[in-house]
């Protein structure tokens, strides 16, 4: 066969082989530029994953009237939705409240401002809208004192806002690319039931301390630093401890769950839009983004090894087997309660639906329409406290 071969390429005309020569390095030039564009563009797709993110202007203020005070945003999903919200800026305020819808077309609504804003006042027309609503604590007029949480990585600051008799807590899990004010909005209602409230930090949320790598772990590390918290509460006097867990709070919430030296005291968890499955969140996420599954696939194999964390910058391997609740629902031991849009937008609710069929014993699920991710509280209120105290109520966890 092989001589066969040669035989052949002895036959060929000289052109014809310079020319196959030709097209096989060109093939090897075009495979290697193709390898190299995945390479980079996996490396970007896995670095984005794990840099704590700073707002992003997702809207346009393209009017303000101060007489009426109103306030005119560019359509977007999010600013069309009912409820009450928040809105950063930039310029004489850096955030302030809107309100109800009251005007719209196909470009643009018109809110009422919840926030008093000058007729001097100017406001830059780039806007990220939010679903805080509070930005301080001051802002619920309950009392509340400054803690500061030790852990691995140093002091992690904290708000605790006492209530009751003070035996039950609730450990409040901030999500990705926002700090301990986003949990804010709950601290009424579990305060009105008896619940002391802890809102927490964790490292390189721009607020604790950064680790070395000063990068997310997507929870697989930042759930130790929420232990520190039991702990405290512990020594405090909590004999019963509620996680509640946005976004990817909700992860670290759950490897809590799963994790926690102090599990013993951990009587429930509620989550608010939970990343249930990590994977599932990034392909979701790559395909908002237009980008092709294969460099998806190759971005989430480069963060699980050690040897690919100079180019995604992660410091480590994340430990995507580890953060799927899903896979582990078998290792479950405390009730649960999820609140999820099935329009969330972010992270997709699937997850979420799947976890109360491979654990129906222990996982409730709470499904809203139209809600968006992490605006549950925002767009229906009632419902979304309703669901909670009732939950708490048929699982014996209100305070005394």
């Amino acid at each position: 066969m092989v001589a066969s071969r040669r035989a052949a390429t002895r036959g060929a005309s000289p052109a014809l082989v310079t020319g196959i020569r030709t097209a096989l390095a060109v093939i090897g030039v075009a495979l290697t530029g193709v390898l190299a564009a995945l390479g980079v563009a996996s490396a970007h797709m896995a670095r984005r994953v794990v840099t704590p993110a700073s707002r992003v202007p997702d809207t346009h203020i393209l009017a303000l009237d101060t007489g009426a005070q109103t306030i005119t945003l560019s359509r977007t999903p999010d600013t069309e939705l009912p409820g009450r919200y928040g809105l950063f800026t930039t310029g004489t305020a850096d955030y302030v409240k809107v309100g109800s819808v009251l005007a719209e077309d196909a470009r643009s609504v018109t809110r009422k401002l919840l926030t008093h804003v000058g007729s001097t006042s100017r406001l830059s027309p780039d806007a990220a809208f939010s679903g805080w609503y509070y930005s301080h604590p001051e802002e619920l007029h309950l009392p509340f004192s400054p803690e500061l949480i030790g852990s691995a990585v140093g002091p992690c600051p904290a708000w605790l806002f006492p209530a009751g008799e003070g035996d039950t807590w609730v450990i409040q899990v901030h999500g990705r690319g926002t700090n301990r004010a986003e949990c804010l909005r709950a601290v009424p209602l579990f305060h009105s039931l008896g619940i002391t409230s802890l809102l927490v930090s964790y490292r390189n949320d721009g607020e604790a301390p950064r680790s070395r790598a000063g990068t997310y772990a997507l929870g697989a590390t930042e759930w130790r630093d929420v232990d520190a918290a039991i702990g405290f509460a512990r020594r405090r006097g909590a004999t019963r401890v509620i996680l509640m867990g946005w976004s990817m709070g909700g992860a670290i919430a759950l490897q809590l769950a799963l994790s926690s030296a102090h599990r013993d005291i951990i009587a429930g968890l509620v989550l608010d839009s939970p990343v249930v499955d990590w994977r599932l969140v990034l392909d979701y996420q790559a395909g908002l983004l237009n980008v092709p599954p294969l460099v998806s696939a190759l971005a989430i194999e480069a963060l699980q090894h050690d040897w690919a964390s100079p180019l995604t910058r992660s410091g480590a391997g994340i430990p995507f087997d580890r953060l799927d609740a899903l896979a582990r629902a078998s290792e479950l031991r405390h009730p649960i309660l999820v609140l999820h849009s099935d329009d969330d937008g972010f992270v997709p609710s699937d997850a979420s639906h799947d976890l109360v069929v491979a654990r129906p014993d222990l996982v409730e699920l709470q499904v809203f329409d139209v809600a968006r991710h992490t605006k549950l509280w925002n767009y229906d209120q009632d419902r979304w406290a309703r669901s909670i105290t009732d939950w708490l109520g048929r699982h014996d966890l209100v305070g005394e």
